[in-house]
């Protein structure tokens, strides 16, 4: 029997099937192939015309015109002397100055009060979003109409109760600020949806183990608790909002046009649209436009750097 046995051998092992190792790199062709489109879009769209402007604002180019020469940096020689140029500049960095603090707290406040409802927070995000949908040029015109210094409703209501009427796009002194407003306006309800997805990533046992420590009142737990944790979202949301507030065009060409005085709201990129659309100095609006575009890097970086030392991931 044991002789019958070994004659009639067990199955033959099966060889073990090669285990795909975790962490295998992929061919470099195949990331490339990948990432091929969205790098030609980026070179295409974005960094040739960033190097055709600065080409550009080191020629004497007008529009229409056949031929350029070289000029070097006389483009921004002039600019240095240009006090149409640093008007507007002055006025941008007022506005901006106007704009970005007030959209901030008025965006945070808007996702703490809409988060801490019990019902009808859909409808309220809802609500304060839509000036986001809306088109500049659209959302313009009806500011422009509701701030009317005569037939606007704000004013007819001022008058209604006795009160002197606010022109705020005719006086000189309040025509940035009422700019200012509609960017507020349009503004906080972005900015209120990105602080309301930060609220919803924050744990609700940090709210508890707060509690336990203390921290009973609403205001020490937001202040202990929820700001710090909201760190990376005001620092995006603080970046984004500053640089929205320096590409304000719209509301300025529809509403003002630079006015009601000569300058009085004239803003960087509304000069250089002036400068290369209307007198044609291409090279000197694209002068303009490199200066606009380093301002925009500047800020980003600093606020990016010193913001960042101030948050909690």
């Amino acid at each position: 029997m044991p002789a019958d046995i070994a004659a009639f051998p067990g199955p033959a092992p099966v060889a073990a099937s090669p285990r795909r190792r975790h962490g295998a790199q992929i061919p470099g062709w195949v990331s490339w192939s990948l990432a091929g489109p969205s790098v030609v879009l980026l070179v295409l769209l974005m960094l040739l015309p960033i190097a055709a402007i600065i080409l550009l604002s080191f020629t004497d180019y007008r529009f229409g015109a056949l031929e350029v020469s070289f000029v070097g940096f006389d483009n921004y020689a002039d600019l240095n002397t240009d006090r149409a140029f640093w008007r507007a500049l002055g006025n941008t960095f007022t506005y901006v100055a106007m704009v970005v603090p007030a959209s901030v707290f008025l965006g945070l406040l808007l996702a703490v009060l809409i988060n801490g409802l019990t019902r009808g927070r859909k409808i309220y995000q809802l609500i304060f979003f839509l000036p986001v949908t809306a088109t500049l040029v659209a959302m313009a015109t009806v500011w422009k109409y509701l701030l009317h210094g005569t037939i606007g409703p704000f004013n007819l209501l001022l008058k209604s109760w006795g009160l002197p009427a606010i022109d705020f796009f005719s006086d000189p002194d309040l025509v940035l600020g009422g700019l200012a407003l509609i960017n507020i306006w349009s503004l906080a309800g972005f900015n209120m949806v990105l602080f309301i997805a930060g609220l919803t990533a924050i744990p609700e046992e940090l709210y508890d183990a707060a509690s336990v420590d203390g921290m009973e009142s609403p205001l020490d737990r937001f202040f202990s608790v929820t700001l710090p944790l909201l760190g990376p979202t005001t620092m995006f949301v603080i970046i984004t909002s500053t640089i929205t507030a320096f590409k304000v065009f719209d509301t300025v060409a529809v509403i003002t046009r630079g006015g009601p005085r000569r300058g009085a709201s004239d803003v960087l990129l509304y000069t250089t649209y002036l400068e290369g659309f209307t007198y044609f100095r291409m090279g000197s609006a694209a002068a303009m436009t490199v200066v606009f575009l380093a301002i925009i890097m500047i800020f980003a970086f600093l606020q990016a750097r010193v913001l960042d030392r101030k948050v909690h991931y």
